[in-house]
């Protein structure tokens, strides 16, 4: 006689719970509608670097000893990075710019958007003619933009006149991630947190810190050699830091 067709195992029942239906606030859907154009209608394209961080940290550490005393500020990795950005952008005027059309506009000045997280999404506030300003000041506009951003006491005219945007979710763990354009800007710097690992110097393996830089670029505004040349010039100035306090 042939052999009984075993019983099918029991199926582990499914865990009790109701799915919940979590309704769109008006920011969430912005951003869905924003992010969901720029990744159909912009032809993205990303880089990324490698900086040493370890200069930075130490001048960071120096200046916050003496701006705590003379300042009443402390100063975050993040100060430091955007003062980046914004040498950067005046360096190489060609990736602050925004596609429109049948031409290229070159911006004036530079305005960085900021990403902030909330509790219900992400608030890009803008420090406005950014390029006029003090490490000191832009160090204090952004607390206090993320301040007013979690309290939902921003106005709207704070999220005008952007030009570039920083996300930098190293806070979180994360050591690298490419980020969406924000238009109609045509560049976005992602930043990641700063790491201790090993490193070659000289022939000797030695720690190191390290932080991950990327870019993601609008490919109709930018090309490859500008974004290039663009996050070098990030680099270069978080490698020597002092050349931002000039």
């Amino acid at each position: 006689a042939p052999a009984a067709t075993p019983a099918p195992a029991a199926i582990s029942p499914v865990a009790e719970g109701t799915d919940q239906i979590v309704e769109l606030s008006s920011m969430r859907k912005i951003i869905a509608e924003r992010l969901l154009t720029s990744k159909v209608s912009i032809p993205h394209f990303y880089l990324h670097l490698e900086v040493d961080a370890a200069p930075l940290m130490a001048l960071r550490k120096q200046i916050n000893a003496q701006s705590e005393a003379s300042h009443g500020n402390k100063y975050s990795v993040n100060d430091f990075v955007v003062k980046a950005l914004i040498n950067a952008s005046v360096a190489v005027p060609e990736a602050n710019a925004s596609f429109n059309g049948d031409h290229i506009i070159q911006f004036a000045h530079v305005g960085i958007s900021v990403a902030i997280a909330v509790d219900d999404g992400l608030v890009t506030p803008v420090v406005k003619n950014a390029e006029q300003k003090s490490l000191l000041a832009i160090s204090k506009e952004i607390k206090e933009m993320a301040i007013r951003a979690r309290d939902k006491k921003l106005a709207p005219n704070e999220f005008d006149g952007g030009t570039v945007t920083i996300s930098n979710l190293g806070a979180w763990g994360v050591e690298s991630f490419d980020a969406i354009v924000n238009p109609p800007q045509a560049v976005i710097l992602s930043v990641g947190g700063i790491i201790e690992k090993p490193v070659v110097k000289d022939g000797e393996v030695v720690p190191g810190l390290r932080m991950n830089l990327g870019v993601s670029c609008d490919h109709r505004v930018v090309d490859g050699a500008v974004g290039a040349k663009f996050l070098g010039e990030i680099k270069r100035l978080l490698e020597n830091p002092a050349l931002m306090l000039v």
